[in-house]
């Protein structure tokens, strides 16, 4: 679990971890917070391990969490969400059964209200054509929030990138992992939690995501299909200062991106291309805030 700036969060995140009947090893990762809530954990839980950083590193905390681990399969998790029991094991036994299978992505339930997250209908009616032995739909990206992954996977495709920090990171490690080979899969009966934080900063958060799709498209997508998707955003995404400052952020990062461009190859930009016209008419990803 990372966590930052969420003390009384974190804490009943980890109370919810520890009554799971399949009694994880809980990590978890505070990305540098000033408001004690590395020191509140260690206190009211000593048999959770704490990592305090220093300074926040975002999803990047999540591979110094997996570091501390070593069971082939590992469970994650933020500090306003939570596994429902069952949920874990019912995971680990469809990674036992499909081994090239390298991620599961949960159904999210949003609370109070009991209702499915928005986002459930496009993981559930996902485009991307998949092998037929998949235990669900299959995935172009994921939400890290609401997925377990297979460690081998994960190391080999090298984890979160450092560059991306948070917002929209799992999109290039999901493109990682199909290009080494490995499948990512929607299952419906993996339940997670989600009562979104009020302490956040939706604006921030709209500015590094649209910073981190333009990265992303540029690091991975062939040379037309990046064109098509930066036009799209042009065209979309809100004509104010936050969209200019992520526009700007996302030029500053040009000389380190082009040694980063890879794009995927053609046979998983072909299987993946479905996604555009999904994202366009999408009413849960939204650059607003």
């Amino acid at each position: 679990m990372i966590t930052w700036q969420r003390r009384d969060e974190a804490l009943a995140a980890v109370q919810r971890l520890r009554e799971l009947p399949e009694r994880p090893r809980v990590v978890v990762v505070d990305n540098g917070s000033a408001d004690g809530t590395a020191e509140a954990i260690r206190s009211a839980y000593p048999d959770v391990e704490v990592v305090a950083l220093t300074e926040n590193k975002g999803a990047v905390g999540r591979n110094i969490g997996i570091e501390r681990l070593s069971t082939p399969y590992v469970a994650f998790c933020d500090d306003d969400t939570w596994w429902e029991p069952g949920s874990l094991a019912a995971a680990a036994d469809a990674l036992d059964r499909h081994p090239r299978l390298a991620l599961v992505n949960a159904r999210i339930v949003v609370e109070p209200s009991g209702a499915d997250d928005p986002i459930v209908a496009e993981l559930r009616d996902s485009p991307v054509p998949g092998p037929d032995w998949m235990p669900g739909p299959a995935l172009g990206s994921f939400l890290a929030g609401a997925s377990v992954v297979r460690r081998e996977a994960f190391d080999q495709a090298g984890g979160f990138s450092d560059r991306l920090w948070l917002g929209g990171e799992e999109e290039l490690l999901a493109t990682d992992l199909l290009s080494a080979g490995w499948e990512l899969c929607y299952l419906e009966d993996l339940v997670v939690h989600h009562r979104a934080s009020v302490l956040r900063d939706a604006t921030h958060r709209r500015r590094v995501g649209l910073r981190n799709t333009l990265w992303f498209t540029w690091m991975r997508r062939p040379m037309r299909p990046a064109v098509r998707r930066t036009l799209f955003l042009a065209r979309t995404v809100p004509r104010d200062r936050i969209s200019a400052l992520a526009v700007a952020d996302a030029l500053r990062g040009l000389p380190w991106l082009v040694n980063a461009r890879n794009p995927r190859p053609a046979i998983i930009e072909a299987r993946l291309a479905a996604l555009d016209e999904a994202q366009r008419r999408s009413t849960a990803r939204r650059y607003v805030g």
